[in-house]
């Protein structure tokens, strides 16, 4: 048989490791801007766009989909054709994919600051971004699977199983969780609410992690570890167990993000389960690929790229094993809520991520500029401050995390908490802050370092936009031999229907029941849908980005009711919310029984300047509030909409929410005038965010407050 003549797009790969590179860069110096913010609140500017609550989102979204997302596009390009002994399935596809991407990020940077978000982690982008993703990732599918099916290589390598359970999944989730329903070009309501929405998200946000930061950074660890190396994968059937367990567990434990919060227990416990399971397969691909290098740790030593590897590959084991721990209720109980879980996060996105993509770099881009690395003296230098800035980072998290958790259930001799404040706990641990900073910039300025490498690199070297290679043809007559696996390898297809089938089975068994089965969610018959005002007020908060600081879950514990004055949060309060906003980091004080605690003076001062009500607080002003008119041109969309989520506005009431929004508007500003002796404009922002915040948390101890009429009563 004759060999076959073709060649590997290498450019496509090139367009994405710039990209992987400046969106790097991008992103850690948002990083590095919001943990300042932090410890020095002068650096959100008062401007509404530089905020934390709105730069917060921005940093998770550049750094997950622009810098791990493009690097993990590079790695596929590039590895997927010289495992598959052929070019990508279509240039043409390949670049729409590049610049469609890259568009998308765009979008993301201009939307997020200025206040366009869904407020759901790793999920923020509003729907139309949502579209766009879904048309990209589906051109990125069409290109992987028919490269796959035009191969010269029968079997396919491990790598590429990873790289089909990463499609499938991804697509999975975020169809799934970015169900909403528009109601302006940038502004949309979860088609989710409370509850449900909870475990969507969290079913989603988990597996994000799992299968857009794991599952094909695995495959790439398969590929390029072996290679650096020069060695073969220790194991071909821990490669196999390591998979089929992998996804087939991964997809159950999004509910330990949860823990202790108003979701079934049935369904915490499940997610606890699965995910203390998780720990084997997890470890079994990463003591796959430390035994890879059996033989090869003299190279260890002097070669930067496996020194990469290795720290990459370790940081994945701590991860996952950190993670199920965190799934145990006694030891979630401590950290949740807390910078531990800051910590755990950074040590797989800088260790595992971070470093495994710079390896990466430092290996391919050589290669496909036909050279060698311009200074190995500098990959090493960045190699050592990068793993500073990683320990710089998360040591202090890790000891943050203990010391709020500690303060927070601290009790005295007379049964009273020790710090009911909870700015004492926020004071007491800013060293922590500016030392993780510190490791922040550390790690930055290895990525600098890496860039002018890189550059350097690229300049003396000379590109190959198109590798010749060749291959015999695949005879596709020929019918597969070996043991089970081996023959389903040669089958895509099959192969990636099997991956799916293992996705959806535990998707399924999670998510059904709690939509089917009404006692998940026992009804409150106090629980009233928010005023027209405090609709708005709560999309105020929404925007700009309060989730982000500020939990609204008060979970059964002790300290927990006694410090936030009510009972901890039932399922039945969060019928109405779309979307959810139970939040996931305590920055600041949990909001759920917020209402009725202060005066409307109180909140208005404190929006204004923090620290007046609050000494030493951490918190930015927000100015702008005081300035802006409401725009109350959607309000009837707004309730149109919620209707149509299954809200009980009566029919007819749109017409008349903007009069009732009015009207409750007017009595706030009546109670600021007592309280403050000042007049406020009733069409202000600040006006409905107090109505909001006033709200929260009253349903089960009294008639919310500013109750205008029964308006589940009201039509014309």
């Amino acid at each position: 048989m004759a060999l076959e003549q073709f060649q590997y797009d290498n450019k496509i790969v090139k367009y994405f490791s710039l990209a992987t590179i400046v969106f790097g860069l991008v992103g850690m110096l948002v990083g590095l801007m919001a943990a300042i913010q932090l410890f020095y609140p002068v650096f959100n500017f008062d401007t509404q766009y530089t905020t934390f609550g709105r730069i917060r989102p921005l940093h998770t979204n550049a750094i997950i989909f622009a810098f791990v997302g493009n690097a993990m596009f590079a790695g596929v390009y590039y590895s997927m054709q010289r495992l598959l002994k052929t070019r990508m399935f279509s240039d043409l596809l390949s670049y729409i994919h590049f610049w469609g991407w890259q568009l998308i990020i765009v979008a993301a940077a201009v939307t997020l600051p200025l206040g366009f978000t869904t407020s759901k982690e790793y999920a923020e982008l509003e729907w139309p971004i949502d579209i766009a993703i879904t048309l990209i990732w589906v051109v990125f599918g069409i290109n992987m699977i028919g490269t796959i099916l035009k191969r010269r290589e029968r079997h396919m390598y491990v790598a590429i199983w990873f790289y089909i359970a990463t499609f499938v999944t991804v697509a999975v989730l975020h169809v799934v969780n970015s169900f909403e329903i528009p109601v302006g070009i940038f502004k949309s309501y979860s088609m989710y609410s409370g509850v449900q929405d909870a475990l969507v998200q969290w079913w989603y946000g988990h597996n994000a992690v799992a299968f857009f930061l794991t599952t094909p950074f695995l495959g790439l660890m398969y590929y390029y570890l072996p290679k650096a190396a020069n060695r073969p994968v220790y194991s071909y059937k821990l490669s196999i167990i390591h998979f089929w367990s992998l996804i087939f567990i991964y997809i159950w434990a999004g509910p330990h993000h949860l823990l202790y919060t108003s979701l079934p227990d049935w369904a915490q416990s499940l997610g606890m389960v699965f995910s203390v399971m998780l720990i084997a397969p997890s470890w079994g691909g990463m003591l796959n690929g430390l035994f890879t290098l059996r033989g090869a740790w003299d190279r260890v030593r002097e070669d930067p790229v496996l020194k990469f590897m290795v720290v990459a590959v370790t940081a994945y084991g701590m991860a996952t094993l950190e993670g199920p721990l965190l799934s145990i209720k006694s030891i979630n109980a401590i950290a949740h809520f807390t910078d531990w879980i800051v910590a755990h996060v950074h040590v797989g996105g800088l260790g595992w991520n971070g470093f495994l993509t710079f390896g990466m770099l430092y290996w391919m881009i050589p290669k496909m500029w036909k050279t060698k690395i311009y200074s190995v003296k500098l990959a090493n230098f960045h190699f050592w401050i990068g793993t500073l800035g990683i320990v710089f980072y998360a040591l202090p998290m890790y000891w943050a995390g203990v010391t709020q958790s500690l303060m927070w259930q601290e009790f005295n001799a007379n049964g009273q908490l020790q710090y009911a404040n909870f700015l004492e706990t926020v004071v007491q641990i800013v060293p922590m802050y500016m030392v993780r900073a510190l490791g922040g910039a550390l790690y930055l300025t290895g990525a600098i370092v890496m860039t002018y490498n890189l550059a350097k690199t690229m300049g003396q070297g000379s590109f190959m936009a198109n590798e010749e290679a060749e291959a015999y043809a695949l005879e596709k007559d020929q019918a597969p031999k070996g043991r089970w696996h081996h023959v389903l390898e040669s089958k895509p297809i099959q192969f990636t229907i099997l991956t799916t089938v293992a996705i959806l089975i535990g998707g399924i068994f999670e998510l059904v029941p709690t939509f089917l089965i009404k006692s998940n969610v026992p009804t409150i018959a106090s629980v009233k849908p928010y005023t027209p005002l405090e609709l708005e007020g709560r999309d105020i908060y929404i925007r700009e980005g309060c989730v982000s600081c500020h939990t609204q879950m008060v979970r059964p514990f002790r300290d927990e009711t006694l410090r936030y004055q009510g009972e901890y949060s039932k399922a039945g309060e969060f019928v109405y919310d779309h979307p959810f906003l139970w939040g996931s980091k305590r920055t600041g004080p949990d909001l759920h029984r917020v209402g009725r605690k202060y005066l409307d003076s109180w909140h208005y001062q404190h929006m204004l300047d923090p620290t007046s009500m609050s000494p030493g607080s951490l918190m930015p002003s927000y100015p702008w509030l005081f300035e802006q008119a409401l725009n109350t041109s959607k309000v009837p969309d707004k309730i149109n909409a919620m209707r149509s989520l299954g809200v009980p506005y009566q029919q007819g009431y749109e017409s008349i929410a903007v009069d009732d929004l009015n009207t409750q508007a007017q009595q706030i500003t009546k109670r600021l005038k007592e309280e403050l002796g000042i007049d406020v404009l009733p069409e202000l922002e600040i006006v409905a965010l107090i109505s909001y915040l006033q709200r929260l948390g009253t349903d089960i101890k009294g008639n919310p407050t500013a109750s205008i009429s029964e308006i589940t009563q009201k039509g014309e």
